[in-house]
C-alpha cells in the first residue's frame, strides 16, 4: 500500500486490538433456516428474513417473471426514464397493506432515511431523535442541517420536555423506530401520536423490522397498537420480512409529491431492479392473502421465549422475533459466537458502533420456517453459564 495510505493499516490494527474489526462470511446458499456458510451447513439465527420469503418459490418465480417483462434494470432515475409500470403496482399494494393513501418506492432503507429526513427539516427546524435510532436515521438527521436533540430511549417524558422547549423552531420532527432491531423493544406509538398532536410536531417512524412481524396480520406496528394511518411519515423496507430489496415510504399523496420534488435520494437514484419489485409485490400479496406465515412466526417466537425463560434469561417485553443476549465485552461476544458456530449455530456478535460501548451482544432472530428441532438445537447450543 502506498505510504500516504499507511494510516489505513493503523486504523485496521486498532479495530483488531479492540475486537471491533468486521469481516465478511461467504454464504453459498439462499436464505433459509439452514444455510451453507463457508462450506458447511449451519442453522441460521441471524437473518432478518423473518417470514422466510427470500427463498420462497413463489417470490423467486415473481422475480423471474418481472425480469422477463421489464428487463434487468430500470436504466435511469424514475424522474428520467426509469419509472417502470411495476413500480406503481407495488406502491399501490404497499399503500393498501399499510392503510395509507399512497406509497413511494426508494432504493434502500438507508437511502430513504438519508433523503426523506433532510427533505422535512432544515436550518431553523428541530429534530428530536431517540438515542438508539439506527445509523441511517442518525445520518439523515445530520444531513438535514436542523438542530437535533437526542432524547433517552423510549423516554416519553424526556421527549415532551424537549418539545416544551422547542422555542421558535419552524418545524418539529420526531424521529423513531417502531421496532428496535438490536433490543427487540417497541416505541409506544399511540403516545407518540398524542404528543405530536399536542405540540404540532411531524412524526417520522422507521418501520423496517415491524412490517410482516407485528400486528395480527403482519401489517406493522400501527396494527399492533390498534391504530390507523396516524403517523405522518411511515418508512419501511422490502429487504427484511418481505424477502426482497428496496424501501418505501407511506404518507399522504401531497407529502409523497413533496418527496418526489425534494428528496435527493429519490430524485438522483436509479429505480429498483425489476426483479426486486416483482419479488416484493408477490411477498405483499402472500402477506395479504392470509396470516399463516405471521402465525408460524409467532408460534416460533413463543417457543423460543419459553426456552429462554426456562434457562433463566430475559426476553423482550413483546412477542417479537428478536432475542438479544447481552454480553458487554466485544471480545467475549465474538468468542461466544465462534463457539456456537462450532456447534452449527450461526449467530452474529453485535459490537459498537452498531450498539453503544459496553453493550455488545449476540442478536438471535427467529424465522417462520424454523422447525422445532432447530429451536431446540439453538437452546442446546447456548451455554448461558459461560
Amino acid at each position: 500500500m502506498p505510504g500516504h495510505l499507511d494510516w489505513i493499516k493503523d486504523e485496521l490494527a486498532a479495530l483488531e486490538r479492540e475486537h471491533l474489526r468486521r469481516f465478511l462470511r461467504r454464504l453459498e446458499s439462499p436464505q433459509g433456516p439452514e444455510i451453507m456458510l463457508d462450506g458447511r451447513r449451519v442453522l441460521n439465527f441471524c437473518s432478518n428474513d423473518y417470514l422466510g420469503l427470500a427463498g420462497d418459490r413463489r417470490v423467486i418465480a415473481a422475480a423471474q417473471t418481472a425480469t422477463k417483462r421489464w428487463g434487468a434494470g430500470a436504466g435511469a432515475s424514475r424522474l428520467i426514464a426509469g419509472n417502470l409500470g411495476i413500480f406503481a403496482e407495488l406502491e399501490a399494494a404497499l399503500a393498501r397493506l399499510k392503510g395509507y393513501p399512497a406509497a413511494l418506492l426508494l432504493g434502500s432503507g438507508y437511502q430513504a432515511n438519508l433523503g426523506l429526513i433532510p427533505a422535512l427539516a432544515d436550518r431553523g427546524d428541530l429534530i428530536l431523535s431517540d438515542r438508539l435510532n439506527h445509523a441511517s436515521l442518525i445520518d439523515g438527521c445530520r444531513l438535514s442541517r436542523a438542530e437535533t436533540r437526542i432524547f433517552e430511549h423510549l423516554d416519553l417524558q424526556h421527549l415532551e420536555r424537549e418539545l416544551q422547549r422547542a422555542g421558535n423552531s419552524r418545524r418539529r420532527l420526531i424521529v423513531v423506530e417502531s421496532l428496535y432491531s438490536m433490543d427487540g423493544d417497541l416505541f409506544p406509538l399511540p403516545d407518540l401520536i398524542g404528543l405530536a398532536k399536542k405540540y404540532n410536531a411531524i412524526t417520522y417512524v422507521d418501520e423496517a423490522h415491524a412490517t410482516g412481524t407485528l400486528g395480527p396480520t403482519g401489517r406493522g406496528a400501527l396494527e399492533h397498537f390498534g391504530r390507523g394511518p396516524e403517523v405522518d411519515v411511515l418508512m419501511g423496507t422490502l429487504g427484511k420480512a418481505l424477502g426482497s430489496f428496496g424501501a418505501f415510504v407511506c404518507a399522504s399523496r401531497e407529502m409523497l409529491d413533496y418527496f418526489i420534488n425534494r428528496a435527493r435520494s429519490f430524485i438522483f437514484a436509479t429505480g429498483l431492479p425489476p426483479a426486486a419489485a416483482g419479488a416484493a409485490l408477490e411477498a405483499v400479496k402472500i402477506l395479504e392473502h392470509g396470516p399463516e406465515l405471521r402465525e408460524a412466526l409467532i408460534k416460533n417466537v413463543r417457543r423460543l421465549r419459553e426456552g429462554f425463560q426456562r434457562l433463566g434469561w430475559s426476553v423482550p417485553k413483546d412477542e417479537v422475533p428478536i432475542f438479544p443476549v447481552r454480553v458487554g465485552d466485544p471480545q467475549e461476544a465474538l468468542q461466544k459466537a465462534e463457539r456456537w458456530l462450532a456447534q452449527g449455530v450461526f449467530v452474529q456478535a453485535i459490537r459498537p458502533p452498531t450498539v453503544p460501548v459496553g453493550s455488545s451482544r449476540l442478536r438471535i432472530t427467529v424465522r417462520a420456517d424454523h422447525r422445532p428441532e432447530h429451536l431446540e438445537a439453538l437452546l442446546g447450543a447456548l451455554d448461558f453459564k459461560k
